[in-house]
């Protein structure tokens, strides 16, 4: 049985919030169209961008706090989840932020340039990491260098978050 009030939910925005993904015009159920333009966005090379679109259900934030960990955003997004997702999907505005990279890549090693990262902060305590690029590679690494119970929960980003996933999450903890 996990402790669940040490386990910590590491949460990825696009893809699991943001299915960003699905056809532009095939919006999923219950989603809901915002338009911004974070300040990260806005630099010389980026200017010319009008806005992002994101789609995000305004209830996974009470579904995710109905779950018995402790949230933390993995994401590129970084500190900027807190202004522009949290209020938008019902999510506190002080979450903390794991540090990652800026930019999704992968190693030569197949491992997901997240990983490594998340291992640190996890600092041996259990852990779900939900995001959409997991891989094997990611799998068998953690397996390999984490001394807690940890489940890597794949999201298909072109659907996000939907009632399954919830209910393996909620599940984890037995």
């Amino acid at each position: 049985m996990w402790r669940v009030a040490e386990t910590l939910l590491f949460l990825d925005v696009d893809g699991p919030l943001n299915p960003y993904a699905g056809k532009p015009t095939q919006r999923p159920e219950g989603y809901l169209t915002h338009r911004i333009r974070p300040a990260s966005w806005v630099d010389e090379t980026l200017s010319h961008r009008r806005t992002l679109r994101l789609w995000l259900h305004p209830g996974h934030g009470e579904r995710l706090l109905a779950l018995p960990y402790r949230i933390v955003w993995a994401t590129t997004w970084g500190a900027e989840a807190n202004e522009w997702i949290s209020p938008r999907v019902g999510l506190p505005t002080d979450l903390p932020v794991a540090a990652v990279p800026d930019k999704n890549a992968t190693g030569t090693d197949g491992v997901h340039s997240k990983t490594r990262p998340l291992l640190d902060y996890a600092a041996g305590r259990p852990f779900i990491w939900v995001d959409d690029e997991i891989t094997d590679a990611d799998r068998r690494h953690v397996a390999a260098h984490h001394p807690a119970r940890a489940l890597l929960h794949r999201v298909d980003a072109r659907h996000g978050l939907r009632t399954d996933d919830f209910e393996a999450l909620r599940k984890a903890v037995i």
